[in-house]
């Protein structure tokens, strides 16, 4: 049976704790495509589009794109860009609304715009104030969604990605687009169920590569192989100061069936008591920039030492900025390393008035917040590569996209190479050294500003992996963070509370 569809991806993780704001421009450098010009740029990578796609084009359906957007995370998102983007999702809708039979969503699940906490939820609201209660919409979500009751309300499918680093967006996209199918097609009649655990986030942050997370995720994967829709287990982000925080667990399923809707009961009570009794297994350990410096001043492996600096990570909202484990390293007296990305759009417009191979003095990062990863840090370098920025992925996150860091140089500082970018973005694919003259197999050390994606393309080249807080923004020590909108008591803000009986899940 033929139907028509709209899709749309607007995703974003806002960080309520940055100083800045994230505009129109933050997205039209990362992802900002309309119509056929996303579906051109999109439908061939590992993307949520692609994965509607793969659905809707053997099914014959009629897709009409309406905007394909996404920005690095930082600060709240800017009125005038959210009523963009939206805008434009809500007038496909409204011009449509007589022959539209269901909505695709590619959203994120923690997009905190300046006049509301709950951007997916206000967005959808919007939607089905032009279409309806009846049009079945389905979403997908970031693993680190903070899911608001809203969201449930007004989208009766929800499928979160179950991977971190994620690498499943195409193959969640494909999931939403076929229980949506069925419920267009009157098979079912979905609805979706949510429980919310108080804490900041899941003990790992969501990681699905220890046995500890993925646990999670295989009772969710059986819940589903058992006849669920869909059941996905979402970390939380830490970042974000707002009344919805936190990880939730989510059973969307056929509300006809008595059975199923006591399934769905089941199982979000199971996996959010499970979240709250792992509260205390946290398994990263966080090495300080003293004790990162030595390790990397000592390491002589075959393959080189990565250190992820996860307090700095723009994928979280950090700056980027941060001049801690710079300066640490430099301290130390490392050489044969890489540093990236270094975000300082002043600095790279500086070393661009300059030629490859000038020696250039400056100062460099701690623009940001100086009480979170340090100040300026003045340094004199060789500018080994200036270059505009533009890259294209190749590896399991970012394979066939193009990305840009706007422009970039690399200034080579007594022995340490430090990618100096315009635009934030995180390490999550080699080709954001490699394309701008950084083999990073030939390098003895490389510092990257990731909390975890890095490991889907560098962990396979890396020698060992240690984790850094350098202090910065992202830090895990949550108390640094001056939170005043979340539910109190909250772990681990809070620790000498019991948490409610997981026996009422809400569909509200």
């Amino acid at each position: 049976m033929s139907f028509t569809v709209l899709t749309a991806e607007f995703m974003h993780e806002s960080n309520t704790f940055s100083r800045y704001r994230t505009d129109l421009p933050q997205f039209e450098i990362d992802t900002l495509h309309y119509g056929e010009d996303a579906i051109r740029a999109r439908s061939d990578a590992n993307t949520e589009l692609a994965g509607f796609l793969d659905v809707a084009r053997p099914a014959g359906w009629r897709v009409i794109h309406a905007v394909s957007a996404h920005a690095v995370p930082g600060g709240q998102v800017t009125r005038g860009a959210y009523d963009h983007i939206a805008g434009r999702i809500v007038a496909a809708a409204q011009a449509n609304r007589d022959r539209i039979d269901g909505v695709l969503l590619g959203l994120h699940g923690s997009m905190v715009p300046e006049f509301c906490e709950d951007g997916e939820g206000h967005l959808l609201a919007l939607l089905r104030a032009r279409l309806g209660p009846d049009i079945p919409i389905a979403i997908t979500l970031d693993l680190h969604a903070m899911v608001s009751g809203a969201m449930v309300r007004d989208a009766q499918i929800v499928v979160s990605y179950k991977t971190y680093p994620h690498v499943d967006m195409r193959e969640v996209g494909a999931q939403a687009a076929r229980i949506l199918g069925r419920a267009m097609a009157g098979e079912i009649a979905p609805r979706t169920l949510r429980t919310h655990v108080p804490m900041l986030d899941e003990a790992n942050a969501g990681r699905s590569d220890i046995p500890a997370t993925r646990a999670l995720y295989d009772r969710a994967r059986q819940a589903e192989a058992q006849g669920l829709l869909a059941v996905s287990v979402n970390a939380g982000f830490t970042g974000a100061d707002v009344s919805c925080v936190g990880p939730t667990v989510l059973a969307s399923y056929d509300s006809r069936d008595p059975a199923a809707r006591a399934m769905a009961q089941a199982v979000t009570r199971e996996i959010a008591a499970q979240i709250w009794e792992g509260r205390l297994k946290k398994l990263d350990p966080f090495l300080n920039v003293d004790q990162a410096a030595a390790e990397a001043l000592a390491w002589r492996g075959p393959r080189p030492l990565v250190i992820a600096d996860y307090a700095d990570n723009p994928g979280a909202g950090a700056y980027g900025d941060s001049t801690a484990l710079l300066k640490g390293l430099l301290d130390a007296g490392v050489t044969g390393a890489v540093l990236a990305p270094m975000v300082d759009a002043g600095a790279a417009a500086l070393l661009h008035r300059h030629r490859e191979g000038d020696t250039v003095t400056l100062a460099l990062g701690g623009k940001g917040d100086p009480n979170f990863g340090g100040g300026p840090l003045k340094v004199t370098g060789v500018i080994r590569k200036l270059s505009d920025g533009t890259y294209t992925g190749d590896g399991p996150i970012l394979g066939g996209l193009a990305h840009s860091f706007g422009p970039t140089a690399v200034l080579d500082v007594r022995g340490i190479e430090v990618l100096v970018t315009s635009e934030a973005e995180q390490m999550r694919d080699l080709q954001q050294l490699r394309a701008f003259g950084i083999e990073p197999t030939a390098r003895r050390v490389l510092a990257v500003k990731s909390m975890q994606h890095f490991r889907a393309a560098f962990e396979p080249v890396a020698g060992k992996v240690v984790l850094c807080d350098s202090g910065a923004l992202a830090t895990p020590r949550a108390e640094r963070r001056p939170y005043r909108r979340v539910p109190r008591p909250l772990w681990p803000l809070d620790r000498d509370f019991q948490p409610p009986a997981f026996d009422s899940p809400t569909r509200t």
